[in-house]
């Protein structure tokens, strides 16, 4: 009898443990079998965009190629919504229309839409130009497009798109977010030279051979670059660089060529090669290298010296935080900017066939078209912790930088302009009263800084609104 109930006892703690080892496996099944949730990913693309010999550049006939091509360069950032993507192009400009194609097919290969792309080139002279919209006009008047011709371009859009498709097999873990800037010293200068009575009495270009202009001082620039590196732990992923000035030493000679940030990114590149650097023009619609460049062939290296200087040490002091998808956040804010009088007189005073005149405005004309129709252009801002990288249209001057910089000093924030080139110049309201070159050829009035600087402060003090 005992040995029945010892029996009993032993078959019943045999039966007791098995459930606890089968729930306890079930559990730890459940466990592995859980779904995790993705976390952030940057995947990076780079593709050759220069022009055949033969084709045209902004200005004049491509010639020949140089050591260093045209690149379109960008990364894609997934785990946050719907992709993130931004692209730096060593173009001259993109405007309108063939801004729209190219942020549809950047999305389409990142699988988002296209408000969550931003495009913006570097504004490079010896490089192509993209405007479908004046291409259409010359072409409807029996006029060749010349440097709007779009063949290459659009052929550009669909490798784009192709690459930035490819480029999210091979995406690297996000863990960490890095920022930090330098001052660069002796490349940028205010290009507006100001007489005693508030007005433009010298215009200090990105070449000046005037000693007396060179000799003025700098004026108003923002002299800080600034870095912001994505990391997978202790490994960078990709660099994005951001300096406010125009990026010419000399051009108008008929070959392709990315000229001094073009060089001092390629320099940077070598010096870290497993990230991939890609590099943003600031606000720098009235800043350039005229105090500091003479136009003599060496400044090209020169200045790409003391811009990698300046990126080699924001480089070197940039602080790395965490960062997770909670933190990431894409806005975007719609403006619709108002056209100065002498582009509204251009419907009626053009001439179909003065192919002079209406070569000259075809750009004017088709950014015209565009307002009429009510077409706003977007301004957006990505949060990455405690960063803020705005991407803005236009050649904006300076002031709208350091503006940004000082609206949140509890911020890092980085601005690439030149996106949605249409606008052309964008100046301060007091600068369409000192006149000058840029307000000149600027396609929008005064009205446009009240409005450029509620979006800004609207992006930057609360990037919950606007959001796509």
């Amino acid at each position: 009898m005992c040995s029945d109930k010892k029996l009993f006892r032993t078959l019943l703690s045999i039966i007791l443990i098995s459930m606890l080892f089968i729930q306890g496996y079930a559990n730890v099944s459940a466990i592995e079998q859980e779904p995790k949730t993705p976390g952030l990913t940057v995947s990076t693309f780079d593709i050759d965009v220069t022009p055949p010999v033969g084709s045209f550049l902004s200005y004049d006939p491509n010639v020949n190629s140089w050591d260093l091509g045209l690149r379109a360069k960008g990364i894609v950032l997934s785990g946050a919504g719907q992709p993130v993507v931004l692209v730096a192009i060593d173009w001259l400009g993109i405007d309108g229309e063939s801004y729209n194609a190219f942020r549809t097919a950047v999305a389409n290969g990142a699988g988002t839409i296209p408000s969550r792309v931003a495009v913006q080139t570097l504004h490079q002279h010896d490089a192509p130009r993209s405007n479908f919209a004046a291409e259409r006009i010359l072409n409807n008047a029996g006029l060749k497009p010349e440097t709007y011709e779009g063949t290459f371009q659009r052929e550009v859009i669909k490798r784009l798109e192709v690459s930035v498709k490819n480029c999210l097999k091979n995406g690297s873990a996000v863990t960490h977010i890095g920022f930090g800037e330098a001052q660069v010293f002796k490349v940028a200068s205010n290009r507006r030279i100001l007489d005693d009575n508030g007005k433009v009495r010298a215009g200090r270009m990105t070449t000046c051979r005037d000693s007396l202009i060179r000799a003025e001082p700098e004026g108003v620039i923002d002299p800080m670059v600034s870095v912001i590196s994505f990391w997978n732990n202790s490994k960078p992923v990709a660099v994005l660089s951001y300096y406010a000035t125009h990026p010419q030493s000399y051009y108008r000679l008929g070959v392709a060529n990315p000229d001094y940030p073009g060089v001092a990114r390629f320099y940077r590149q070598l010096a870290v090669p497993d990230a991939l650097h890609i590099h943003f023009t600031g606000a720098g619609g009235n800043v350039g290298a005229g105090k500091y460049n003479d136009g003599s062939h060496e400044n090209r290296g020169i200045l790409a010296e003391r811009l990698a200087d300046g990126m080699k040490r924001a480089w070197e002091s940039t602080k790395i935080e965490p960062l997770i998808a909670s933190q990431v956040e894409w806005s975007v804010v719609p403006v619709l900017l108002p056209l100065p009088e002498s582009i509204k007189k251009i419907k009626s005073e053009i001439n179909l066939k003065d192919t002079t005149l209406l070569r000259a405005n075809a750009k004017k004309i088709a950014w015209l078209q565009r307002s009429e129709k009510g077409e706003k252009l977007d301004i957006s801002c990505l949060s990455l912790g405690r960063a803020r990288i705005l991407n803005m249209p236009g050649e904006l001057f300076v002031e709208y930088q350091l503006a940004a910089k000082a609206m949140r000093p509890d911020l890092f924030v980085a601005m690439a302009a030149y996106g949605d080139s249409d606008p052309a110049y964008i100046g301060t309201a007091l600068s369409y009263d000192q006149g000058g070159y840029e307000i000149g050829v600027s396609n929008v009035t005064n009205e446009a800084e009240g409005i450029i600087m509620a979006a800004i402060s609207k992006l930057l003090k609360s990037n919950q609104k606007g959001k796509h």
